[in-house]
Parts: structure tokens; sequence; C-alpha cells
């Protein structure tokens, strides 16, 4: 599978966002990409005025999610991003949404809010009540996670156990103090733990680390950005990937049951 890493930093004006993932889905879609994972958040930003996020929340039908996947019909790339969606008066659900040949093929509602290093993100935005289910992109199993969500082992246990092949993960992964190495030892965990590869993709810009990267199944960094807007390539390998699972069964040899979401 070819995966594209769109690293972009999201602005305060939604048409700006709009057009930056526009251009990322047709450099990608020319690539031959069967995947482009863009970041966490991607509709409006502003460290400036947090509640932007309550006024620039759009529907799934929403003209943001629209046009984006008019931009995948008769192609055969599958795009995933974040973006926030209208949860009731005063919240907003951090949404993952999965975009194929013009339609909304999944969606996932952040489970894990980042309510740490003296932010709160749970102040707008509601948690999600659901395991998301695996998507299939090119024969491979893919589960789906949203940043902060990289922190808790359960969810890409559950998902690895469900079958998943591949972890994704849009993010907006802060900056600070241990930050980029709390990012590179988690994707890394993440996917040893599970031999299963991880597409991270980061916001970068003023207040994020950007460095989008790839890990394989054994736990090698096969490609990272820098903190820079780019476009990455990526191939994921299936003989690696099959290697892996035969030479470390972790997910065969466990003894712990599946991991199940705490009633809230």
């Amino acid at each position: 599978m070819k995966v594209a890493l769109g690293q972009m930093a999201v602005s305060k004006d939604v048409q700006e966002n709009l057009d930056c993932c526009l251009s990322l889905i047709e450099q990608a879609t020319r690539a031959g990409a069967q995947l482009l994972v863009l970041p966490e958040g991607v509709l409006a930003r502003n460290v400036a005025d947090p509640e932007l996020v309550l006024k620039s929340a759009q529907a799934l039908d929403g003209d943001f999610v629209t046009r984006l996947s008019a931009a995948t019909r008769d192609t055969d790339l599958t795009v995933v991003f974040c973006i926030h969606t209208p949860a009731g008066p005063g919240k907003v659900w951090n949404t993952l949404v999965v975009l194929h040949d013009g339609q909304v093929l999944a969606h996932y509602h952040k489970l894990h809010l980042y309510d740490a290093f003296s932010v709160k993100e749970s102040t707008y935005v509601q948690p999600g009540q659901d395991v998301p289910a695996l998507i299939e992109v090119a024969g491979l199993k893919v589960g789906l996670m949203t940043c902060y969500d990289l922190r808790f082992p359960e969810l890409a246990r559950r998902l690895s156990i469900d079958g998943a092949q591949v972890l994704l993960a849009p993010s907006a992964w802060l900056k600070g103090p241990l930050k980029e190495h709390h990012w590179r030892v988690l994707t890394t965990a993440r996917a040893l733990e599970n031999t299963a590869y991880v597409v991270a993709v980061g916001e970068c810009g003023e207040r994020n680390i950007g460095q989008s990267l790839v890990v394989d199944p054994l736990g090698v960094i096969v490609a990272q950005a820098a903190e820079t807007p780019t476009l990455l390539l990526v191939d994921l390998d299936r003989e690696r990937l099959a290697y892996a699972r035969r030479i470390l069964p972790v997910l065969d040899n466990r003894r712990f049951q599946t991991p199940q979401l705490a009633v809230s």
C-alpha cells in the first residue's frame, strides 16, 4: 500500500485549510497513493481563540467534508483526517473522517480527550463512546485512532485483535518538554507491541511538532518528516508485516482478554 502523509499547519481560516487539504489530495492522487492521512483538527485552529472549535464546527454533510469528499470521487484514494463536528449546545465531537470515492466511508469520535499538560480538551469536546470499526484500504485492515489515543495501549491492542494490520493516528501533538520524545516512543511502542504499521500524521506550525512518521511492525521508523509542511510518501510492505507476525507472534501469545471500553 502506498501511503501519503500530508503534514500541514492549520490556520484560523477555514477556506485556507480547505484549499491546503484539496492540494494535498491532488498531490497524493498524482503520486498514486492509495491512502492519504492528514492531521487532527484541520478545519480551523487559533491559539488565541480556543472557542474557534465551537464557532467553526461543521457537520459531516457541511461544505468542508463535502468538498473534500468530491475530490476523492473516481479515484483510488482513501482520505483520513479529523475535524470538529457539532455535539449539542457548547460541545463538539473531535471526529475522525474517512472518505473514499465521493462518500463518507466511516467516522470515529475521539475516545481519549487531551486533559493533560495544562490543556483541557474536554472543555468544549464530548468524548466518544464507541470503539471504531476497522476499514479496509488496498486489501489491508486499518484501525483508527486520534492523537492522545496513542497514550492508551488498550485501544491499539483492541483494534489489532479485531484484525488491524495498520493503525492510523491523525494528530496535533503539542510542543513542550520531552514531547517529541514521547511521540517517537509511543508510536514505536504501539507498532511493536501489536506488530502493526503505525502511520501518525502530526500538525506542524507554531504550537505543534509536526514530525509525521511511519513505524513498521518491528518498531523501525521507516520515514519521518521534519517540522514544516510536506507530503511524505511511504510504501507499506505486506511481506514485512507477515514476517514480523511470524517471528514475533505477540497477538497469539497474549494471555489477557480483549480490552473492552469502560462504561462512562
